[in-house]
């Protein structure tokens, strides 16, 4: 028989899933967060459910001194507080006791971007693979770029969505919330090119027939479709061979190169959160500090009073 404190958990993560359409990687990270939260208030001999607040701010303060990324030690302390608003919501206690803890402030890190100059020669290096691994990874490379697509969607693509060489997808994306995406020429041309080498990648004498893998990127693998961990390796390789640091390089760099890019040629930011699929355009906003310094160039050489007489 589970305790009070895990019977809550399991009653918060379900909430979660069925009412706010929580993704399967979020409920999974917040089950980890509850547990570990857990497990430091049963080492003083309390559990979530009667845990005072003297309880959560020791556990908030051991965060920060376990060496955590803030990142992390960040999103353990949110889930603790959602918790306990849940339970609060559902009258099982009256008290908040992560409430008078205030959350510490945390600087949000700028995203590493690439240029335009090397998403090209990405792309090069990829197409220059051999034969049918090549087309395939510059096509997924083509697609995140002009797209933004987060990894999860990309690797997620039917073949149903390009069979009929679209000029946007319909993206499900975080919470199952639809965008649009747009598709420029060159990734619908390296999607075609792809597609010719496709059959190649499906596993050989499967007894439903080559049209039984609904996936894109088909793989002979156990899921049927090539895993986000693979792309990230096969990016790796791709920018080693063009001569950028592969520590650089990873496919949601290829989704904030998207957006700083169409920043810095002019996109309205409502524009790029839309296409980037925010629901807060704070998120987006991070993308005017990067590309800050090429605007400001821009504004220098551009503008009638910035010139020099």
């Amino acid at each position: 028989m589970i305790g009070k404190g895990a019977a809550w958990a399991e009653a918060f993560l379900e909430m979660m899933s069925v009412e706010r359409a929580a993704a399967k990687n979020t409920l999974t990270a917040y089950g980890r967060d509850l547990a570990d939260a857990s497990g430091f208030l049963a080492g003083r001999g309390r559990d979530l459910a009667d845990a005072s607040a003297e309880d959560v701010e020791a556990y908030f303060a051991a965060l920060g001194a376990r060496g955590l990324s803030p990142a992390t030690a960040s999103r353990r302390r949110a889930a603790v507080r959602q918790f306990y608003r849940f339970v609060m919501g559902e009258t099982w206690r009256a008290d908040d006791p992560s409430r008078r803890v205030e959350a510490p402030r945390k600087g949000r890190s700028l995203p590493k971007v690439l240029s335009r100059d090397e998403v090209d020669r990405l792309i090069a290096a990829a197409a220059a693979k051999d034969g049918a691994q090549g087309l395939r990874l510059a096509c997924m490379v083509e697609l995140a770029y002009a797209s933004g697509l987060r990894i999860s969607e990309l690797t997620g693509l039917t073949l149903a969505a390009l069979a009929r060489d679209p000029a946007y997808l319909i993206v499900k994306g975080k919470g199952g919330k639809e965008r649009l995406a747009p598709l420029n020429n060159a990734a619908r041309t390296a999607v075609r090119a792809y597609l010719e080498v496709r059959p190649g990648f499906l596993p050989k004498g499967d007894p439903k027939g080559p049209g039984a893998n609904p996936w894109l990127f088909a793989s002979r693998g156990k899921d049927g479709r090539l895993t986000p961990r693979r792309f990230a390796q096969l990016l790796d390789e791709a920018a080693a061979d063009a001569g950028i640091d592969p520590a650089r390089v990873s496919p949601h760099v290829l989704r904030h190169a998207f957006a700083t890019h169409l920043l810095e040629g002019g996109a309205d930011l409502r524009v790029v959160q839309t296409l980037l699929g925010h629901a807060d355009i704070g998120t987006t906003q991070i993308y005017t500090h990067v590309a800050g310094d090429r605007l400001a160039e821009v504004v220098a050489s551009k503008h009638p009073l910035a010139r020099k007489r």
